[in-house]
Parts: structure tokens; sequence; C-alpha cells
């Protein structure tokens, strides 16, 4: 995993005070003090693994060492718990959560109405991990490269409209002029491996490459899947042979989307706490993030799961997304025509089963 190395990028920024210190620990501590992790998927998958390995080790970290309680709430992509955390939860640092990577994009260009929060408010802890996504196909789809793509229709797992699972399927479509059937609606993303293994669909609709490590780390050294484009701006390591979107060719006036895309995926899996935290309080959790990252308990728990920890600070989550939410409108008017999807299909899944709408 090599976090020591990795970590010479994530930088502290606050020093607090030891008065500042106990406040801390009288408002964190006490019997039976409990903070809550929500996670936007069912259990299972990259998301949930993820925030059950920090949630199982951060709290030790924090002044009054509090325990956290893993509370699963998925639903639109993300959109559900992320409005939660806006709306309805605790405005005091007692709630954390890994927003969906593909929100920002979906406020950016004001892609469904049902979300109805800013993550501008949102305070940014720090990128867990940003990785390459990744669209895949299941090894015994016909399928094997972009041209196969471009020549058949392939269909695609994916989970709700703010999910970057829909999102990027539907820009291949419209940029490099793939024909990515969209299948809509699996509950999570364990869903859609499942429906891949059965032949349900032939492939997924985006996923990190360090999320295949963690949660199916067979999948790719096995060949079980194959990747077809990666979306980063370095190729993984452990995938020279995959394309990268910015390699493609494409039309002139699609340049700036494909960079608006790939600066979008380094958002990767950024955790927050909500709106309205006193700033000692972001500054503990920031503190508290990074020291659960070099801690020599939390990097053995990550080896045992294969979770790949690639920390970028909460100052620099934070302008990441605020730079991508306020890129120019002439961009953003352009990458909202390239994530329409085309009306390649109606069928719709409803309890994990694909049913048909029509």
């Amino acid at each position: 995993m090599r976090i020591a190395r990795k970590l010479a990028l994530f930088a502290t920024c606050f020093a607090a005070t030891p008065a500042a210190a106990d406040a801390i620990g009288d408002f964190y501590g006490g019997p039976g003090k409990q903070m809550r992790f929500v996670i936007r998927t069912e259990a299972g998958g990259g998301y949930d693994l993820l925030s059950r390995l920090i949630a199982r080790h951060m709290g030790r970290h924090i002044p009054g060492n509090p325990n956290m309680l893993p509370v699963n709430m998925p639903g639109g992509g993300g959109i559900v718990a992320a409005n939660y955390m806006a709306q309805i939860a605790p405005k005091d640092g007692t709630v954390l959560q890994i927003v969906s990577q593909g929100l920002p994009i979906d406020q950016a260009l004001g892609l469904s109405p049902q979300f109805t929060s800013d993550l501008r408010t949102f305070n940014w802890i720090a990128n867990v991990v940003y990785s390459n996504q990744l669209l895949v196909v299941w090894h015994t789809s016909p399928t094997k490269n972009l041209d196969d793509a471009r020549r058949r229709e392939t269909t695609i797992g994916s989970t709700g409209a703010g999910s970057i699972s829909v999102q990027l399927p539907a820009f291949m479509n419209n940029v490099l002029d793939t024909k990515f059937k969209i299948v809509f609606g699996y509950p999570g993303g364990q869903h859609i491996d499942l429906a891949m293994e059965r032949g349900e669909v032939e492939g997924r609709g985006a996923n990190p490459y360090s999320d295949y490590m963690a949660s199916k780390p067979d999948y790719i050294p096995k060949k079980l899947i194959n990747p077809l484009i990666q979306i980063g701006r370095q190729k993984e390591p452990g995938l020279p042979d995959v394309p990268l979107l910015i390699d493609q060719n494409v039309r002139p006036e699609d340049r700036p989307v494909i960079e608006f895309m790939t600066s979008a995926v380094m958002i990767g899996r950024p955790l927050a706490t909500t709106p309205g935290v006193p700033a000692e309080r972001v500054a503990t959790l920031r503190q508290a993030f990074e020291a659960t990252v070099k801690d020599p308990e939390f990097i053995a728990d990550a080896d045992r799961q294969h979770a790949e920890i690639r920390p970028m600070s909460g100052e620099a989550m934070t302008k990441l997304i605020d730079d991508l939410i306020g890129a120019p409108k002439d961009v953003r008017d352009r990458v909202k025509a390239a994530l329409e999807p085309k009306p390649v299909d109606t069928k719709q899944i409803s309890d994990g089963k694909r049913v048909s709408s029509e």
C-alpha cells in the first residue's frame, strides 16, 4: 500500500492550544459519547468497507476517544445521504460521511433536482483515496475494447442519477460515440458486480481501481473484468495497457469537457462533516484523520482488506470541489450536454431485479 510515501503529500494545518484541546476532549469525551459515520450505500462494496475501516480507528485519535457508529443510508446514488448531512444531521462535528464522488459534478451541472444541498458548505476533512475510475465489462462480454463498444450495444449497470456510474457511460456515449446501454437503479455497486457475474448486464459504469482491489481483489489479477478505459491524469501502474480518457482523439470542442471529467475523478472518496461545525472541531477532525492513516494498527487493518489510502488534505479537497462547481459556465454547459443519457433503454431496477418499465 505504501501509505508512508503517499503521506508526504498530505499536509497538516492547525495546531490546537492545550485549552482548546481540553474543550474538544470535553465535547467528544464522556461515557457513551458516540459519533455516527453515515454510509451512502448498503452494507458491502467499496464505500461501506472504506467507511467502516475509518470508523474502527479514527475515534482513538480524537480527544475524548468517542466511538463511531456506522449507519448505512443508501438511495439516489448518494443523494439521500448527502441531503441528510446538509439538512438534518447535527451541525456539531459528530457526523462524518464519505460523500458520493459524482455529487460535485451533479451540483456543478444541476443534474438532479432531488439533490438540494450545497457541497461548498460542507466541511471537508480529507480525500481518503483518489484512484482512476474504470469502466469495465465482464470477461465474457463480446466487447473487448473501445472500438467494440462503438460497434455494438453493451449493457452497463448503474445506480442512481447522482452517481458517477451513470455519468461516465453517458459521457462516453456522447463524446466517444460508444453505444453503452445504461441500466439504472441498482442499489449499490456490489449488486452491479453480481449482475455482471450472472450475465444480467455486461459491465459496470464506474468504480475506482482502488475499490476493485479492496472489495473484489481477484477481479483484475484474474482478468475476470476487462477495463475498457481509465479516467485520471496518469495510468494506474497495474493497468499499463488500459487507455486513458485524456489520450483519446476527440473533437476540439470536447477537449475542455475531457479535462473537466479528468479533474472530477480526483475527488475520489471525499470525507466530510456537516456544514456549520466550529472551526476548531473541523481542525481536530482533520488532525485525527491524518493521525489515523499513520497509525500502524490502521495500516495493518487496511492492508488486510486490500484498501489503498492516498490521502489529500481537507484544504486541497475544499479547493478541488469549489473549483469544479465554479468552473466556467460554457464548460459546465458542454459537460452537462455530454452527460445526458441517450434514450437507449427504458429498463429499470426494482428490489434489485431488472424489470421493464414499458
